[in-house]
């Protein structure tokens, strides 16, 4: 295990794995997310509902490949498109009830990385469409220490350096 939330929640591992194959060998493949490098700092978004700082992404729709989860979370999310993402591997988890479901269960997610110049910072305030869900964006190193950080979001920035 690599780390444990509050409500018990643990990211067990990183798998290491072709993006290709990933979605043939692992299952069930529930969500996509991306660690966002902006210059030497990474993107954090303040969840609205869960009252914490988290990398981005969300859950795969049916049918959707992994890397049209990332490009369609991180469009609205980021407001950009075309983004050259980088499939880091699969975090394997045992999450505990919650809205999505309502027993203990085990999951993977795909993740992604990417770095954009800190720039980009400005175009995405501009160009992000989802503020309800994630209603502001700061780097890592004006929050950490001093605000909530989803523990294991945290723990995924460690796999994008």
């Amino acid at each position: 295990m690599l780390v444990k939330t509050d409500n018990g929640s643990e990211l067990l591992e990183m798998v290491t794995v072709a993006e290709d194959e990933a979605a043939k060998l692992y299952s069930p493949i529930n969500c996509c997310l991306g660690v966002v490098r902006l210059g030497d700092d990474y993107l954090m978004g303040w969840n609205k509902w869960r009252q914490d700082w988290e990398i981005f992404g969300g859950c795969r729709e049916d049918g959707e490949s992994l890397r049209e989860c990332i490009d369609r979370e991180c469009l609205e999310e980021l407001g950009l498109s075309g983004l050259s993402w980088t499939f880091i591997g699969l975090m394997h988890c045992k999450m505990a009830p919650d809205y999505f479901d309502p027993q203990w269960h085990y999951e993977y997610g795909g993740i992604y990385g990417v770095t954009l110049p800190r720039e980009c910072l400005e175009v995405i305030e501009k160009s992000r469409t989802d503020r309800e869900e994630i209603e502001k964006l700061a780097l890592y190193g004006k929050v950490k220490g001093r605000e909530k950080i989803a523990v294991i979001d945290e723990k995924l920035l460690e796999f994008w350096k």
